[in-house]
């Protein structure tokens, strides 16, 4: 169980939706400082708030920020992208850019924070993943939440040893400048990050943040089809 209240908060990806309301919930929740990241992180009107370069794909950029951020005891490993590509159009290059910063920018700053985490008594590392990671779309973008959070239950396992929580958040559709340009129904980023940060308060490992979440994670139990209805008898 990791407590908010006095904390020293990181959020990766601050300068986005989620971020914004991680940064703006942190605080409300008592954090004594929240380091907001980004690569190029904006002006805040908090005294509280510390703007931090933090490009996730590039490990001098890492290395710089846990140095820079060592009093952190709770990481938001937030930051993300998305491609309108699928599996077969898009290309060996944007691909391995999609994983640069969904899956081993996480990694590295998990890797690079796990030394500050111990050193200031475990804290807690929370993962932001998707709803996708158990349902694939015709997208690039699944795979590699269904990779993050595989990274997550290992990092998990990994971390337990040095008393670090590790939380792994998932969520669907959100009403965020990310999802924009997606016409579909879509829950309140407020609704989210506080399910999110409830969890991490109550000491849960993992956080299913909406019925989206919820019925797809249920669904893993089921045959294929409960999944993919297109592939059912008949269809």
């Amino acid at each position: 169980m990791t407590r908010l209240s006095d904390s020293v908060v990181l959020v990766t990806g601050a300068n986005g939706g989620l971020g914004k309301e991680f940064v703006r919930q942190g605080l409300a929740r008592g954090a004594q400082k929240v380091y907001a990241t980004a690569r190029k992180p904006q002006e805040w009107d908090d005294a509280r708030i510390v703007p931090l370069t933090l490009d996730v794909t590039d490990s001098a950029s890492v290395a710089a920020a846990a140095e820079a951020a060592h009093d952190t005891t709770v990481v938001l490993n937030n930051a993300g992208t998305a491609s309108p590509s699928t599996l077969l159009t898009i290309t060996p290059d944007d691909l391995r850019a999609l994983y640069e910063t969904n899956v081993f920018g996480p990694l590295a700053v998990a890797q690079a924070f796990a030394p500050v985490l111990a050193a200031n008594g475990g804290g807690a590392l929370v993962d932001i993943h998707s709803a996708l990671s158990w349902l694939a779309t015709p997208s690039a973008y699944p795979s590699t939440k269904a990779a993050f959070w595989s990274l997550t239950n290992g990092l998990r396992i990994e971390l337990a040893a040095q008393g670090t929580q590790v939380v792994g958040a998932h969520l669907g559709f959100t009403d965020t400048p990310f999802t924009a340009h997606l016409d579909v129904p879509k829950e309140d980023p407020r609704d989210i990050v506080a399910a999110i940060y409830d969890g991490l308060e109550a000491g849960a490992h993992e956080v299913l943040a909406d019925d989206t979440s919820r019925q797809i994670k249920r669904n893993l139990s089921e045959p294929l089809e409960a999944l993919y209805p297109q592939f059912a008898a008949g269809h």
